[in-house]
């Protein structure tokens, strides 16, 4: 039995190790400054109808955000987020931490183009992207 046992914990921990390691390889995107509105949107209790707040994106990657969320409510752990300006719509999104002073920072359920990206850039309020303009070609 203890050979059994041993045997069943080297192999969860064979598991665990190749779980690790397929998150460390996993691609990390810079952060980028950016200030846009934006909106959550999701399901209230599993209601059917979508529950819907402000927020703003106070940095962005491709494959994660910082949203400012204007007042204190309890964000569910899935949700839907649209950025209006940018005509970016349900982008899926899996809430990751909560920080004290009303952020939170979201994981997004794929990876943002280059092009939304660039579409968020232009329509951001923020210095850093005062000079980035539409791309109507693309």
């Amino acid at each position: 039995m203890a050979a059994f046992s041993s045997a069943n914990n080297s192999g969860q921990h064979f598991l665990n190790k190749e779980e690790s390691f397929m998150y460390d390889r996993e691609v990390r995107f810079r952060m980028e400054d950016t200030m846009n509105a934006a909106r959550l949107e999701y399901t209230e209790k599993g209601v059917m109808n979508l529950a819907s707040r402000r927020c703003d994106i106070i940095r962005i990657s491709q494959s994660s955000a910082v949203l400012a969320i204007l007042t204190q409510y309890n964000l569910p752990k899935q949700f839907y987020l649209d950025i209006p300006d940018a005509r970016i719509t349900k982008i899926g999104c899996v809430l990751m931490k909560v920080f004290p002073n009303n952020t939170v920072e979201v994981r997004f359920l794929r990876l943002l183009t280059d092009k939304e990206m660039n579409k968020i850039f232009v329509y951001s309020s923020h210095p850093a992207h005062k000079n980035r303009v539409l791309d109507i070609k693309a």
